[in-house]
């Protein structure tokens, strides 16, 4: 049987800029990384924006962490979340810091704590800015509505389509080539490795519940299974690629 993953997860929310009604969508997600040993959210909770948030904290063991408005407008949460990322980064056994929020001011944050060797899983909306997104090992949105949601995990992107785009394939490609053998063929594991050292990527945003797929759907690629120890792998090649 496959090994549960076992990584520790801080959970670090910026209620302000997050939507509660998604904290299922993240709990679930995160407990496929690992285990979330720390779950806190940030925000000023006398604030009645904020009260879909404390309906879900005890239901789903988030520790609130109060931060008042110091002037109008103005609040601390962004600095306390930052300092107790760092207190963590040095202090706890973490491998991977879950960001919720939409605000780029996280930004150097995600790029500090990854150049500690360290995971970010960031969560946002839609008007994420790019900057906070690029600096994640991953980001997954959460502003899309259920019809949404629904089309996309539903319905895969067509072969012609992944071919035309230019930054999706010159990803793969480099990551395929990187991990080659001398005939061309790289074992899907590394492969997938490369890609998130890359930058974001997550295969579902195509439609494809599988790596192994996606390469698959694209016929500028050839997959084979080869035995590898006592168990199965994919292997990938570029057709172009001489054996």
């Amino acid at each position: 049987m496959p090994q549960e993953p076992d990584d520790s997860i801080a959970l670090l929310i910026d209620a302000d800029n997050a939507p509660a009604a998604k904290i299922d969508f993240i709990i679930t997600e995160l407990a496929t990384h690992g285990i979330v040993n720390i779950r806190r959210a940030y925000g000023n909770w006398v604030k009645r924006g904020l009260s879909g948030w404390t309906k879900v904290l005890h239901e789903n063991a988030i520790e609130p962490v109060q931060l008042f408005d110091m002037v109008k407008g103005k609040n601390g949460t962004d600095m306390k979340l930052l300092i107790d990322a760092m207190d963590m980064l040095y202090t706890k056994d973490v491998q991977t810091f879950a960001v919720v929020s939409s605000d780029c001011d996280f930004t150097p944050l995600c790029i500090r704590i990854r150049a500690e060797g360290k995971q970010v899983i960031g969560f946002g909306g839609q008007n994420t800015p790019a900057p906070f997104i690029n600096a994640c090992t991953r980001f997954l949105y959460l502003d899309d509505d259920a019809a949404a949601a629904e089309v996309r995990k539903n319905t895969k992107v067509s072969g012609n389509q992944l071919k035309g785009n230019t930054k999706l394939m010159n990803t793969l490609r480099s990551a395929v080539d990187a991990a080659a053998d001398d005939d061309g063929w790289a074992t899907l594991g590394p492969v997938g490795a490369y890609i998130a050292n890359q930058g974001p990527f997550d295969h579902r945003t195509y439609g494809f519940s599988k790596l192994t797929d996606l390469f698959k759907a694209i016929d500028r690629f050839e997959m084979r299974k080869v035995k590898h120890g006592t168990q199965q792998v994919y292997q990938v090649r570029q057709k172009s690629a001489k054996p």
